[in-house]
């Protein structure tokens, strides 16, 4: 059955074309402005939060930012508010950061260190109450030795600081104690990005460009985002040219802008390190098995959940560490698995464990069944047809996977008992940051979804917890890859893919840098529009 955004958004075309709809001019206007739909809730414009902490954001600069020819290679990190790369200590342990000097906040006040100190505590300090806390535990303060000299102390060796100083900076002024979620900051954003909010409405935020910036005015003057939660929405929005451009899930893309789409739409697919997996429970009598994680591993066909729910817009993994970084171990796909990968291989996993078929075709075990609850949040179409596709292809080894959508609370509620479908990869430009919090045993610096199902394996926790230990960049990568041999061995989640993010857009005139790789948080400030401040008019 072809999921249901795939039929709608067929539909939608052909609607619009029948209406004589096909092609109309963007209600955006004039080329200096840019009109956007975006799933995401305005009105969250808070760095505190992790809003534009991996560097990209039109209100925002971190001390480094990503940079990239394309999305075919990790980005590197260069200065942004830095005025120079950061000089590290010989035992790692100190990260020396000049700020660079004359920038100003959309306010007009003077950037100093004590606002780069600022923003960081303010991350760290409990009565925050920051989602993205755990991301900064490595450090263990922030000192500024004179006006635009900033010194991070680490408690050890931390191969993912670079990544952590993506982190977008706010005036100290701003950043009172008090719960993130309270600041003035997340609907009167002061950064010093080369936009900055001229007006936030129920449903719509107003972005012009901070013509003192001191890279100069971009020549897109105006950005406006609409808040759209519903993907075919957006895309009845696309055509019918209210806004001009979208993310929309992948077939639903592909419906308008592929192949067989609408004319004078184009459709974008970045390469990304947002990752999908099954996140097993390790306390579920079959799920949790070790025998059984490797089988189920071994069974899911990669390759036709790609073609099948993401219109072959993504890339088979097995463990968050993807060939875009140069620790990724290359046989992890198929030289552990070697000639025993699939449905036969699996089978014969089960049957060694004990696992029998049952009158119903669902293996047993004494009184143990096959079966278990995957869970996945029911606001996100894709997740659901990764859900349901898994669970078909389990039925080919007697394994019965029954799956519900609930929101994450609920589903934060049974941890432990069901599997769920988790992404990751918030912070992908280093291996620490993109997968300590999966693969390692939980911490106390462990947020709920960080490795859900309790997964925890003494090897890769050596290995990763001696990654971070060593400032050696080569020694550092071998402790990775003996991470990834370890987790191959025994592992605790199926992961899936990595995803391809796909937006569409319509033709306005101009000249724009390609996208990079791109992280799980995702949305109209990255795809095509992460360099719009670079954007010119083709002439």
């Amino acid at each position: 059955m072809r999921p249901l955004y795939a039929v709608v958004g067929a539909g939608l075309a052909l609607t619009l074309v029948a209406t004589g709809c096909a092609a109309p001019a963007p209600a955006a206007g004039d080329a200096h402005r840019i009109v956007l739909a975006d799933a995401e809730e305005l009105g969250q414009f808070n760095p505190v939060s992790g809003y534009g902490s991996t560097g990209v954001s039109p209100l925002y600069e971190g001390l480094l930012r990503p940079v990239a020819a394309d999305d075919t290679t990790l980005p590197e990190l260069v200065p942004a508010l830095a005025a120079e790369p950061p000089k590290v200590s010989d035992d790692g342990l100190t990260w020396t950061v000049p700020v660079r000097e004359g920038v100003r906040f959309h306010d007009g006040s003077l950037l100093d260190s004590g606002d780069v100190a600022a923003t960081y505590r303010a991350v760290v300090d409990p009565r925050s109450a920051s989602p993205i806390a755990s991301d900064y535990s490595p450090v263990e303060r922030v000192e500024t030795p004179d006006e635009l000299t900033v010194e991070f102390h680490l408690r050890a060796p931390d191969p993912g600081m670079p990544a952590r100083l993506l982190l977008g900076i706010a005036p100290s002024e701003l950043l009172a104690p008090g719960p993130a979620t309270a600041s003035p900051l997340n609907t009167d954003p002061v950064g010093t990005g080369p936009y900055r909010l001229a007006r936030l409405t129920s449903g719509e935020a107003v972005l012009e460009a901070d013509p003192d910036h001191r890279d100069g005015p971009p020549e897109v003057t105006e950005l406006i985002l609409r808040e759209v939660p519903d993907a075919d929405a957006r895309a009845q929005m696309v055509l019918a040219g209210e806004v001009d451009g979208a993310a929309l899930p992948p077939r639903l893309a592909e419906g308008l802008a592929g192949p067989e789409g609408q004319e004078g739409l184009e459709l974008v697919s970045v390469a990304s390190a947002d990752w999908r997996a099954v996140a097993l429970p390790m306390a579920h009598p079959f799920a949790g098995d070790p025998p059984v994680r490797r089988a189920l591993d071994l069974a899911v066909d990669r390759g036709r959940l790609i073609d099948h729910v993401l219109a072959g817009h993504g890339r088979p993994i097995t463990s968050p560490i993807t060939d875009a970084y140069p620790a990724h171990h290359p046989t992890t796909l198929s030289g552990p698995r070697g000639p025993d990968a699939g449905v036969e291989g699996a089978t014969a996993l089960l049957r060694e464990a004990g696992w029998r078929p049952g009158g119903d075709g669902v293996l047993t075990r004494g009184d143990d069944r096959a079966e278990f609850t995957l869970a996945y949040p029911a606001a996100d179409p894709v997740r659901r047809e990764l859900a349901s596709a898994f669970a078909d292809q389990m039925r080919a080894i007697g394994v019965a996977v029954s799956v519900w959508g609930g929101s994450w609370d609920q589903i934060e509620q049974r941890l432990g008992e069901v599997g769920v479908l988790l992404g990751g990869g918030e912070n992908p430009y280093t291996v620490d940051t993109q997968a300590y919090r999966t693969l390692h045993s939980p911490t106390a610096a462990s947020g709920p979804l960080d490795n859900p199902g309790g997964y925890g394996n003494a090897r890769v926790d050596a290995a990763l917890d001696a990654a971070r230990a060593t400032a050696d960049p080569a020694e550092r990568d071998q402790f990775y890859r003996d991470a990834q041999r370890a987790y191959a061995d025994s592992p605790g989640h199926v992961f899936l893919a990595t995803l391809e993010h796909t937006y569409v857009l319509r033709d306005t005139g101009h000249a724009r840098p390609a996208p990079i790789l791109e992280p799980h948080t995702h949305g109209v400030t990255w795809g095509p529009w992460w360099s719009l401040s670079e954007w010119t008019r083709a002439r």
